[in-house]
């Protein structure tokens, strides 16, 4: 079927060993026997092929064929790991939304900036299959709502917003605890402006900042902030 075009093979590290012998007669010699059949085809196909293993390594384990290996390897492409790119994952998580709610046909879900946040902080092993799992089942959770995520907090440092990158050099190593105090008061205060004081449902304060919106009240409170006249 795949005569005169492109045959992409994914996850070509998972391929037995007896076959591998088979794939490699077709590269090279670009004939093959139907099942069932006893008279040899000819093909022109070109072959892209793709695997999540070190194959070098495989090959020195014996597991896959030098041969194929070399015959693969004509034009490597190394991507990075989703981790590595994590500037990738707000494009991609608004990707896989719209394309689960067409299929599921269900309700456009929000996905807010303190979920794209919290996407950014995790380090996927999985890839992007995995993101793309995770997505899907909270388009699912969401029923049309703010989409939320339960995944674990990893030591990585999420991208620093691009307003804030240029002022990194004067940054303190640390911040006391009155300093912390202050900071947080005054980003507090700049969410609630820019909601115009709307703690609860879409847009506001509580959902900008991805928390619960009677955490968000407890802290307003205890920060001494109270919504002008």
């Amino acid at each position: 079927m795949a005569n005169g075009g492109t045959l992409f093979l994914d996850e070509i590290g998972e391929v037995p060993l007896d076959l591998q012998n088979k794939l490699l007669r077709v590269l090279q010699e670009r004939r093959y026997e139907r099942v069932g059949e006893d008279h040899t085809r000819k093909v022109d196909v070109r072959i892209i092929a793709a695997t999540n293993r070190d194959l070098k390594k495989e090959v020195d384990a014996g597991r896959f064929r030098e041969d194929l290996y070399y015959r693969l390897n004509v034009f490597p492409i190394q991507i990075a790991p989703l981790r590595q790119r994590r500037d990738d994952i707000p494009v991609l998580a608004q990707h896989f939304v719209q394309r689960s709610v067409k299929e599921l046909r269900c309700g456009k879900p929000r996905l807010t900036r303190a979920g794209v946040v919290q996407l950014q902080a995790y380090d996927w092993p999985g890839n992007v299959r995995e993101l793309q799992n995770v997505i899907e089942r909270a388009v699912i959770l969401a029923r049309g709502g703010v989409m939320e995520f339960d995944l674990p907090v990893s030591d990585a440092t999420p991208p620093t917003p691009p307003h804030t990158r240029h002022n990194s050099k004067h940054a303190p190593e640390f911040l006391t605890e009155v300093e912390l105090r202050q900071r947080e008061r005054e980003n507090l205060l700049a969410v609630l402006t820019r909601t115009q004081w709307k703690i609860k449902g879409a847009d506001g304060a509580a959902e900008l900042l991805g928390v619960k919106p009677n955490t968000l009240l407890a802290r307003t409170r205890a920060l001494g902030l109270k919504r002008p006249k």
